[in-house]
């Protein structure tokens, strides 16, 4: 199993990275979420959600309405952008990349798709910016 995760993490990263840079004809990198940008992401079963920043990630659950705040390092490909650290002495890796996104409990549409791994633990769920917010009720 935990194969199995790593595998499919490397080739969902080695999608987001360049094979060759411009000079090979490929296309630049992925710019669609700014570095400066604060990248906020939500998903449910189970109900998890943060927001990075620069550098600085923070991770909440119902259990944790705080949240833990960490370090990342910032990854962009071709077709999107990752961010990878530790959370509480595990690999976090979350990946948001261009698409339309629901996050199946609310009206709302989002403008990436989020994959997350936090070790072995793989989610799925939907992220935006203030550059590129969710439409619908701010309040579902």
């Amino acid at each position: 199993m935990r194969i199995a995760a790593i595998i499919l993490l490397g080739a969902m990263l080695a999608a987001c990275q360049p094979a060759g840079g411009p000079e090979a004809g490929q296309s630049k990198v992925y710019d669609g979420i700014g570095a400066d940008e604060t990248l906020h992401f939500t998903g449910t079963e189970p109900f998890w959600g943060g927001e990075i920043v620069g550098t600085s990630a923070r991770y909440n659950t119902p259990e944790n309405i705080d949240g833990t705040r960490f370090m990342v390092k910032r990854f962009a490909g071709n077709n999107g952008v990752s961010f990878s650290g530790q959370l509480d002495g595990a690999r976090f890796d979350l990946i948001a990349t261009p698409g339309e996104c629901s996050d199946g409990m609310s009206d709302r549409s989002y403008p990436f798709v989020v994959t997350l791994m936090i070790g072995k633990d793989r989610r799925e769920g939907c992220g935006y910016t203030d550059a590129q917010p969710f439409t619908g009720p701010a309040n579902p």
